[in-house]
């Protein structure tokens, strides 16, 4: 069954008992700094829960999208996505057990044509040491629906849910209750006595799947430990509808379901290599879901940066890209693109469910987005990779090596670990992450030793546009001649300012070139050197330096580029990032006249 059909099949079942169907909240979630995703259902309906009135009444039915960042390293597997979509249905002091258990199991197997054979349920075991007794009442629900005794079993941990953890955790006045949850069982998968003696519907040997959840706020945690019942029971359901839909299919692998599998024919087709060869299946999963989570996020407002959210999107890009590399694409324009045409197949797909995503705008957005991310990180990609695949033939990556790869070359670290554990091959990680604070740390106490003005800090974002100001001089110095030189600086966090000598204004065209050079160079992931030398030394190498600035005998030069192949090279002590590729996308705001023969532009980066 599609995906779209059984959205559809949900929200129409519920809406015939009484629900307001609303809408999907944003992935950016609204007034919670907690957290930078929107990772569950339940998680926009809190406040109902814990006892604020829902404009829509006291039946609530919607499908949430949701991102969980925490489950990028486990996608690659037949059950694992970053991006899913939570089918939801919520009591707010409405009906409770009977009604919600029997709605699930007559959705299940009457709409969705289930087999109760094929399902299993788990219930609350109970904590006698705090008072709260076993959830025989559910128990007994699933039985009078018809399904057996020896499917029905009973956890602890597993089925209670509070905000908080387990009863133990939860602090004094925080509500939460027991969950029942259903599980399909793939009877062609055989268990692996790996996971123990026993297959259970929690063992992870791949035979069950959880496919949806109802959790009943029962009780209350009181002074002393103990729990007494809320004066207001409410009812929390989330359905995995990829996970449903695999069921529907019978398939444990949730990548052969509609969603995914025109992609990946996509994929296929542009590969030349096939989803069932096993050498390949981890890589076509992970590019076809790490594009459908792209998607949504870019058309919810974010955008790639080294920070937050913008970091979670920036690495979901480019370990896409790092798995199409190893496909064999050569994505040579945006046409070309396995990951945007991934992208232009989900904006279709979803564009009934999602009405966001229609519209020439949004397409504009997602694969602009999509392909400038990747285009600015696939020169970084291929000089990584090579140098990667020169220092893994020995068999072993030092701290000094992947420091190397880092900082020269741009390489992520946790790529270069998830290449080294795909061929086994050792990461000396502490080694390495030892030699990152240093690094960071003699930047940070050269720029308090030395650097005498200009910046307003050391954050990350100032050092940041501190870097495209090296790059911003050169550039500069191209287009406009030889003759400019630096005749003031002023760095914060939220712009860079160069005062420069140049007698007239500048041109649309000549503006649009300095952007083009400095990102250019931030594209090439150029790697950002330090050097302490003689003064008169640098002035022979032609090391720029300020006007009328006093330096000391012996300086600190910062070259950008490859040692044989150096873009710019600046007198310089504050600190600096150590790869250009992590810059961002550099932007000129203003460009104006302060003095006779002295221009100022301000410029920033996204």
């Amino acid at each position: 069954m599609q995906v779209n059909e059984i959205r559809e099949k949900y929200l129409a079942f519920f809406k015939a008992r009484g629900h307001v169907i609303v809408s999907s909240a944003s992935l950016v979630p609204e007034g919670d700094a907690t957290t930078l995703f929107t990772g569950n259902g339940m998680q926009p309906m809190v406040p109902y829960l814990l006892g604020a009135s829902h404009p829509s009444g006291t039946r609530i039915a919607d499908v949430q999208k949701s991102f969980r960042a925490e489950d990028i390293a486990e996608v690659g597997d037949n059950r694992h996505t970053t991006f899913f979509e939570m089918l939801g249905n919520w009591s707010f002091g409405d009906y409770w057990k009977k009604e919600q258990l029997t709605w699930c199991f007559e959705f299940l197997t009457k709409e969705l044509g289930f087999p109760k054979e094929r399902l299993w349920v788990t219930c609350f075991e109970g904590d006698t040491e705090k008072g709260i007794p076993k959830d025989t009442e559910s128990a007994e629900i699933w039985k009078e629906l018809g399904i057996p005794e020896d499917h029905i079993r009973f956890y602890e941990a597993k089925n209670w849910w509070s905000r908080a953890g387990a009863p133990s955790e939860m602090p004094e006045g925080e509500p939460g209750g027991p969950d029942s949850e259903v599980f399909y069982e793939f009877t062609q998968v055989a268990h692996d006595a790996k996971f123990g003696d026993e297959c259970h519907p929690n063992c992870d040997c791949g035979r069950f799947l959880e496919i949806c959840n109802s959790v009943f706020m029962q009780y209350v945690k009181i002074a002393g430990g103990g729990f007494q019942p809320l004066p207001k029971q409410n009812v929390d359901f989330g359905g995995g509808l990829e996970r449903i839909a695999a069921a529907s299919e019978n398939n444990p692998d949730i990548f052969v379901t509609d969603v995914f599998i025109e992609p990946i024919r996509l994929l296929e087709h542009m590969s030349g290599k096939h989803y069932v060869d096993s050498r390949y299946a981890r890589s076509f999963r992970i590019i076809a879901d790490h594009a459908r989570a792209v998607t949504f996020i870019l058309a919810d407002g974010v955008r790639p940066s080294n920070t937050e959210r913008g970091y979670v999107l920036r690495r979901l890009i480019r370990r896409a890209a790092l798995h199409a590399l190893k496909l064999d694409f050569v994505d040579k324009d945006k046409e070309d693109s396995a990951l945007v045409r991934c992208a232009t197949i989900y904006l279709e797909k979803y564009r009934q469910a999602y009405p966001e995503l229609a519209g020439e705008e949004m397409y504009a957005t997602v694969t602009n987005g999509l392909w400038e991310e990747e285009r600015n990180f696939a020169k970084t990609l291929t000089r990584g990779m090579r140098e990667f695949e020169k220092i893994a033939a020995d068999g072993h990556i030092s701290g000094e090596q992947a420091f190397l790869l880092t900082t020269t070359y741009g390489f992520p670290f946790e790529m270069m670990a998830e290449l080294a554990h795909e061929r086994a091959i050792e990461v000396d990680e502490v080694d390495f992450q030892k030699l990152m604070k240093e690094h960071q740390g003699t930047s940070r106490a050269g720029a308090e030793k030395k650097f005498k003005g200009g910046l307003a800090d050391s954050s990350e974002q100032t050092t940041r546009l501190h870097t495209a100001h090296h790059l911003l001089l050169k550039s500069l110095q191209m287009v406009l001649g030889p003759h400019v030189k630096q005749r003031g600086s002023n760095i914060t966090q939220e712009r860079l300012r160069i005062d420069f000598s140049h007698g007239e204004k500048m041109t649309k065209e000549q503006i649009a070139e300095v952007e083009r050079i400095v990102n250019e160079k931030i594209a090439e992931a150029l790697p950002v050197v330090c050097t302490e030398m003689a003064r008169e030394e640098a002035e022979q190498l032609g090391a720029e330096h300020e006007f009328g600035a006093k330096y000391t005998e012996r300086v600190s030069v910062y070259s950008v580029g490859q040692p044989d192949n150096v873009f710019s090279i600046e007198f310089c002590g504050g600190p600096h990032v150590a790869n250009t590729g992590g810059l961002g996308t550099f932007k000129i705001l203003k460009e104006e006249a302060v003095a006779a023969g002295i221009r100022r532009i301000k410029a920033t980066l996204a």
